[in-house]
């Protein structure tokens, strides 16, 4: 038995010797490529992003003082603290703009939202034909610059050139006016929106949709009852885009403005900034005034991302 013992002991120690060392796993190496694709992008926004707001947020707490005396002593820049700030924000010419600007925001944001949804979901249906086609004619008005279709628009407003009823309908009247811009803005943005719309409708189980039809479910139920609850939160993405295109409303307006006498150069809260700092020379307080904008975009940014997550959790 001691000798059976003594060499089972000595296969054992022997297989502990022999057995191969564990083989060591290879570093994974650093691969440079998705930095150097990311590089310029970065750099591009640090040049033309970044630094030019970092700038503008430092002119908006300086003044231009001219010196006294009889010669003058030359102007200097002197820091101002929160004066420019308050300037705009007691301005009446900053908050009657604020106000069309919400006009115009009440009227656009819930049309874009409700077009892009009818035209992805139309386009999602059985029958629908033609799809490429409809697709490609209702995302064209994004392609066109916004100036190009402000242009367009302005002419087919004019009661000379009008082939919409302008001879009857006063599209630059001080009401009327606030359809004319809001018609060029939303027409510029449902195509792309219509795509996130319909590429999430497209991604949606086809199994759920047939189990409804089984159970005598028609189109328009499946559309109202399984589809929009399901693509929510692209609905939300498409509010956050047309709160913050409304905010940045510009191009529009500006391009109207030798047609409409309703628009005036401070109609609308950024072309008041314009107006405040290229055309009046005062840069300083036209930062302040973009840098309440930008807290007024992010607040908004804010809030819509939080009423979309709610009304998503609440769906599921």
């Amino acid at each position: 038995m001691a000798i059976v013992e003594d060499e089972a002991a000595a296969r054992t120690s022997t297989a502990r010797v022999v057995a191969p060392p564990t083989a060591r796993r290879p570093k994974a190496r650093k691969s440079f490529l998705p930095v150097a694709l990311v590089a310029p992008a970065v750099v591009l926004l640090v040049l033309f992003t970044v630094a030019p707001a970092i700038y503008a947020l430092i002119l908006s707490f300086l003044q231009m003082k001219v010196g006294s005396g009889l010669l003058g002593g030359g102007a200097t820049e002197v820091f101002a603290g929160f004066a420019n700030y308050v300037t705009t924000l007691t301005s009446g010419e900053f908050w009657a703009g604020l106000g069309r600007m919400l006009i115009v925001a009440l009227i656009g944001v819930p049309a874009t939202i409700f077009f892009a949804t009818l035209f992805a979901l139309c386009l999602d249906a059985k029958r629908a034909r033609l799809v490429g086609f409809t697709r490609l004619a209702i995302f064209l008005p994004y392609a066109v610059p916004g100036v190009v279709a402000s242009l367009l628009w302005g002419f087919m407003y004019l009661p000379a050139t009008s082939p919409i009823g302008g001879q009857i309908i006063n599209y630059f009247g001080t009401t009327g006016i606030f359809f004319s811009v809001t018609n060029v803005a939303v027409w510029g943005v449902v195509g792309f929106n219509m795509v996130i719309l319909y590429t999430a409708v497209r991604s949606l189980p086809a199994d759920l949709f047939e189990a409804a039809e089984l159970d005598g479910a028609s189109e328009l139920q499946i559309a109202v009852r399984i589809k929009l609850p399901l693509i929510a939160p692209a609905i939300t993405m498409v509010a956050l885009f047309s709160v913050i295109g409304a905010l940045q409303l510009f191009n529009e307006p500006t391009t109207l403005k030798p047609l409409a006498n309703a628009i005036s150069s401070t109609w609308v809260p950024l072309m008041r900034v314009y107006t405040e700092a290229f055309v009046n020379n005062s840069i300083y307080e036209g930062a302040a005034s973009s840098f309440i904008l930008i807290i007024m975009t992010v607040s908004a940014t804010v809030l819509v991302n939080v009423v979309g997550r709610r009304i998503a959790g609440r769906q599921h």
